[in-house]
């Protein structure tokens, strides 16, 4: 079993062939081939690790949506004071499948 670890968006992801993942959102269209830069590598039993990135490897994945998440509310109050906030946020996500590593 062969896997990688790539970051992307301030992020780290442990992924392997054809997994699908929901990451930050990424510039492309649906069927575009984005490439990620590979921190660490096992191959069989061996794990190869970059300092920071390991030179010359990649990781290949296709862009399969682009999509907004559940919106999430942040909901402040301060009791007797009168004092409510309420906030929402939606976040942007790409769904990327992993083809190639």
């Amino acid at each position: 079993m062969s896997y990688a670890v790539i970051q992307t968006g301030g992020k780290q992801y442990r992924v392997e062939e054809n997994d699908i993942l929901d990451i930050e959102k990424l510039d492309g269209d649906e069927g575009a081939t984005v490439t990620f830069e590979v921190l660490a590598r096992s191959t069989g039993g061996a794990l190869t690790v970059g300092t920071p990135l390991i030179s010359g490897a990649t990781v290949t994945g296709e862009i399969v949506d682009q999509f907004r998440a559940k919106k999430i509310i942040a909901y402040k109050k301060k009791r007797r004071k009168g004092y409510e906030r309420k906030v929402g946020h939606r976040q942007s996500l790409t769904k990327v499948k992993i083809t190639s590593l």
